[in-house]
């Protein structure tokens, strides 16, 4: 008897150990993941100890974040925003690994760990409050349509419920063109460049995003224009883990030294083509 119970206590205290160990490796497996992502001040000390800032940008937005298939290199306002923001943290502009998101993967990477910072047209909402921190408004938007040059539809009051409008998939405009015009068919693409390619293949009678973005794709294709006023407000804001408050910070004194040394205009005007309104 007592050589079972001295038998059983040996078990019972290798096991312990097991499961011990097998905690230690959980949480270090959690840490990894979350490097990207520490919040507070570790946020800025996990960045400097890798030595480049990780952010999440459009592919596929002309004027924003677009990818030049010959070159690989990504250009746009957001991208020239996050060299900015890289040089402020880092003191280079380079020292930065642009990594692609859209509208439907950007928060689930960002709360994932894979990227320090969303700089991607994303539109400040009090939903998305609820997921992410939000930077000080980097560039002010509002939602209109893209059509066929010759188009009946002239603004958002021609379309009706019988109307089929393409949008993508996570962004506020879809939800924002149902609530305009309850009943109309919308059809969800994963990126703009698949929504733009629809609209060229009559798939639907208009394209709806911010006009920031639909003024890129008019550039792209002289067929198409942006028409109408815009009916929503959208301010972007640059998107971090929820209490990463050292990072927001850091965004946001960068956002101030750009304005007032004039390097914002000059950003604005490089990819808008025109000065920011004051």
């Amino acid at each position: 008897m007592k050589k079972s119970w001295k038998l059983l206590s040996v078990m019972m205290v290798i096991a312990l150990f097991i499961l011990a160990g097998c905690g230690n490796d959980s949480n270090n497996a959690a840490g990894s993941n979350a490097a990207a992502g520490e919040s507070g001040s570790d946020g800025i000390a996990a960045i400097k100890e890798r030595g480049k800032l990780l952010v999440g940008v459009k592919y596929d937005t002309k004027l924003f974040g677009l990818k030049d298939p010959s070159s690989g290199q990504v250009e746009g306002f957001d991208i020239d925003i996050s060299k900015a923001i890289a040089k402020h943290i880092l003191g280079d502009e380079n020292a930065i690994e642009l990594k692609e998101v859209t509208s439907k993967t950007r928060i689930p990477m960002l709360n994932n760990g894979e990227i320090d910072m969303v700089v991607a047209t994303m539109t400040i909402t009090e939903e998305r409050k609820k997921e992410v921190d939000f930077s000080d408004v980097y560039f002010q938007a509002g939602q209109s349509l893209l059509v066929k040059k010759g188009s009946p539809v002239k603004g958002i009051a021609d379309i009706t419920k019988d109307s089929t409008v393409l949008g993508s998939k996570g962004s506020t405009s879809v939800k924002n063109i149902k609530e305009k015009v309850p009943g109309v068919t919308v059809l969800e693409f994963d990126n703009y460049q698949d929504a733009f390619n629809a609209l060229k293949t009559g798939k639907g009678d208009a394209l709806t995003t911010d006009d920031a973005i639909l003024y890129g794709m008019a550039a792209q294709d002289p067929n198409y224009e942006v028409v109408g006023e815009p009916f929503t407000d959208e301010p972007y804001g640059i998107a971090v883990q929820k209490g990463n408050s050292a990072v927001v910070k850091a965004i946001n004194d960068t956002l101030t030294e750009l304005k007032s040394s004039g390097e914002y205009d000059k950003i604005y005007e490089k990819w808008i083509g025109k000065a920011p309104a004051k």
